[in-house]
């Protein structure tokens, strides 16, 4: 919830800024106002100034709440160092006795020493010392040291002088100790707003990794080759997709027949996300290589196939009255006016079915597959490798953005009159 109200206070923030800036440098083009009105999509493009500080932001933010060393800004981190709190114990016989428990706090994964021993102990209490890792919580087994704290009557009644009975707690400043039900006490150093680096790794932790593996590798195999493995999978089952789906959507934009022949197949396998099929895509074909590239084939030709329908059903029938009234054959209006009309529909749902292919084959992957970026981030997550799963995640839509960037420079140099009437 914080990083939610973080995120929409900097989007704020940043759309008053930039149109603060350019106040009174901007020239106001009066003619597009005579063409453009409001809701025309063609009209509204990207605005790069917000791109980059919606990434910059994101990027932020994800740094402030790992403590990366990238940003200059950082949320409340955990405690880490040492500090200490006194306990006041009663023994069965009624004996009281204060002492001060010691507790060093330091990064997970990390050996330190033991802090020494305060001294300060009185009556049946007797000091005692303590390490933990930030993020943790440990139980303080101080009733093996005092006198009578293996007997029956032996309690806990006050942290830091302030009263407290079994299954309470009491706030101290670097943190808050509980007592369980039968009076142990637990210390919970204070945590903070930053994320342990078992959720979310700092961005420094992911690119050291995924230099790591481009160089030595994951799963022997390199980073380049688990990519690599994961596009030819999409490409081939796009390629296929689109083979059959294309010409499948053009015969039932055309024909009353095919349409109604397919159309009640179509409009039952559009709705079933490719991930059901997977059981019985590996009934079928096995776990290979056919199985995957079946289930991506699966996944990009509904797609295609209702493009290729609507963009020859959105074809001006006046241009195909204007053909005919030319002379045209069947022939030349299918390829002159109904082909050239319809490819902007098929060019953005190839767009769609490729996108789709991209992330079906995450799921493809992860049966049993010895290569890809799916197969990489499920054994990742087996072992709670955080920083190559979030890896895996960035490379994944990198990878699916260049694409879909090439699919728009194709669309643009092939379909050049796209949005012209």
């Amino acid at each position: 919830m914080i990083i939610l109200v973080l995120y929409i206070a900097l989007f704020a923030a940043a759309w008053f800024l930039v149109l603060l800036a350019r106040r009174g440098r901007r020239q106001r083009d009066f003619t597009s106002l005579k063409t453009v009105t409001f809701g025309d999509e063609s009209a509204v493009t990207a605005d790069r100034a917000a791109s980059v500080i919606s990434v910059l932001t994101i990027f932020l933010i994800w740094g402030a709440f790992t403590g990366s060393s990238l940003v200059p800004i950082h949320a409340p981190g955990p405690f880490k160092g040492d500090t200490s709190f006194t306990y006041t114990a009663v023994n069965g016989a009624g004996e009281e006795g204060t002492a001060t428990v010691s507790v060093r706090v330091h990064d997970v994964g990390v050996s330190v020493e033991e802090p020494a021993p305060q001294g300060s102990a009185t009556g049946i209490a007797q000091d005692d010392v303590e390490t933990m890792g930030a993020w943790r919580n440990k139980l303080i087994n101080v009733k093996s040291n005092d006198e009578g704290g293996g007997e029956d009557g032996y309690r806990i009644t006050a942290i830091d002088g302030q009263p407290v009975e079994a299954g309470g707690e009491v706030k101290i400043p670097d943190g808050t100790v509980s007592l369980t039900p039968k009076g142990t006490p637990n210390f919970t150093p204070r945590k903070g707003w930053q994320m342990e680096p078992i959720w979310l790794p700092s961005p420094e932790a992911v690119v050291a990794r995924m230099a790591e593996i481009a160089t030595e590798g994951y799963q022997n195999s390199t980073l380049w080759q688990h990519l690599g493995w994961s596009l030819i999978r999409v490409i081939g089952g796009f390629f296929f997709g689109a083979l059959v789906g294309i010409p499948l959507g053009y015969a039932m934009g055309l024909s009353s027949w095919f349409r109604g022949w397919f159309d009640p197949i179509v409009e039952f396998m559009r709705p079933v996300p490719p991930l059901a099929l997977i059981p019985l895509v590996i009934i079928w074909a096995g776990i290979g290589e056919t199985g995957k590239i079946i289930l991506l084939f699966l996944a990009a030709l509904w797609i295609m196939t209702i493009s290729a329908r609507a963009g020859v059903s959105g074809v001006n029938i006046s241009k195909v009255h204007a053909a005919y009234s030319l002379g045209a054959s069947k022939a030349q209006i299918l390829w002159h006016v109904i082909v050239p009309n319809s490819l902007p529909e098929i060019f953005t749902g190839a767009r769609v079915a490729m996108g789709v292919c991209w992330g079906t084959v995450v799921a493809a992957e992860l049966v049993a597959a010895e290569k890809g970026a799916g197969m990489m981030i499920m054994v990742a997550s087996k072992f709670q490798l955080t920083d190559i799963v979030i890896m895996g995640i960035i490379l994944i839509g990198v990878v699916g953005y260049g694409i879909d960037i090439l699919m728009r420079q194709a669309e643009k140099i092939l379909v050049p009159w796209k949005g012209r009437s």
